[in-house]
């Protein structure tokens, strides 16, 4: 990612808008462990300082691979190589319809050098081992039942109203519809590049104009992480879905809020033994805080008010414990006082 910053930095606006980029085009590379070349981070400088088009960066790796074809398939450089020119041409693109047909075409052209199956829907099951599930995978949508579900999930969005909203209720809901769209997983492979690119294309469309996409550069492995962890349960283990971290991504990507964006603390398995003895500690300290957890946690719509009546301690009181357990990481509040409700944050 170090190649591009001297454009970032040098701040000709034509130049660093390329660098950005060129910058989310390889960085979405890391959702599947892929790496760029060298020849492609010199040609994508090329296209930066003005020396060639994106058609001409294209034509270039084409002609590279069939000169110096791939040795090893399992290295797949050129896959990384050929998908980033296409998301860079994409992105650079003023153009964007919200349809099915969007979806696919976006898969077709991401990969039509890579796969045959290019911009077609699967038409076989299929499951993935997940790292963050401790090797096991997410129950993905039938191959049976994908057009429908696609056209269905689209319909709804499209009859969506955010009016009235607040800016988080608007994350939230982007969440909750991108998740249920990856979860579709319409192809075979690039899933969730696509959905990436998608998704970008349809914040800029919803105004999100300066939309952060150094997150997608950097934390594309979260990303896709926190893809898989709202959409994975495990209930006789006490895993639940959580829209979290997707949630926390967003939230850095369009209000500029500084989640920290960990993989680790996705994975099912994983403790922060620190931090769980710490919340212990402090929760065995106060008797108010622990029922206030433990009201949250037999009844997540409770309101503040409710437990206030409960315990016979004032609102403002509830409200600080509130505020405590959330600071702490131990709960969450998704969507608005009114309709919204809690979530315990597992760890």
């Amino acid at each position: 990612m170090d190649n591009f910053e001297e454009y970032l930095r040098q701040g000709e606006p034509n130049k660093a808008e390329k660098a950005k980029v060129w910058k989310t085009a390889i960085g979405l590379q890391q959702v599947d462990g892929l790496k760029p070349s060298d020849y492609l981070i010199a040609t994508a400088k090329q296209n930066i300082e003005g020396d060639i088009s994106i058609d001409e960066v294209k034509q270039l790796i084409n002609s590279y691979y069939k000169q110096h074809p791939e040795k090893d398939s399992e290295n797949r450089t050129e896959e990384a190589d050929k998908v980033s020119a296409q998301i860079a041409e994409i992105l650079s693109e003023q153009t964007f319809t919200f349809s099915p047909a969007e979806y696919l075409t976006i898969h077709r052209r991401l990969f039509q050098c890579v796969y045959s199956h290019a911009g077609r829907i699967r038409d076989y099951n299929i499951t993935k081992q997940e790292w963050v599930l401790n090797g096991d995978t997410v129950l993905y949508a039938s191959a049976e039942s994908l057009k429908v579900t696609l056209e269905y999930d689209f319909e709804q969005e499209k009859k969506f109203r955010f009016k009235g909203l607040s800016q988080q209720e608007i994350i939230e809901h982007i969440a909750h519809f991108i998740n249920d769209l990856w979860q579709i997983h319409t192809f075979g492979e690039g899933n969730t590049r696509t959905t990436a690119i998608f998704l970008i294309k349809y914040l800029r469309k919803l105004g999100f104009k300066e939309v952060n996409n150094d997150l997608f550069a950097e934390h594309s492995w979260y990303f896709r992480n926190a893809l898989v962890r709202a959409n994975y349960e495990d209930l006789s283990k006490g895993i639940h879905k959580t829209e979290i971290y997707l949630i926390h991504f967003l939230s850095n990507l369009l209000l500029g809020e500084n989640h920290p964006l960990i993989n680790r603390e996705m994975h099912v398995q994983y403790i922060d033994t620190v931090k769980k003895q710490n919340d212990t500690v402090k929760i065995e300290n106060d008797t108010e805080n622990d029922t206030v957890f433990y009201l949250i946690k037999q009844n997540n719509k409770i309101t503040a008010t409710e437990m206030g009546e409960r315990l016979k301690i004032s609102l403002s009181t509830v409200k600080r414990k509130i505020k405590e357990l959330k600071d702490s990481g131990i709960i969450a509040r998704l969507g608005s006082d009114k309709t919204g409700h809690w979530e315990i944050v597992e760890k």
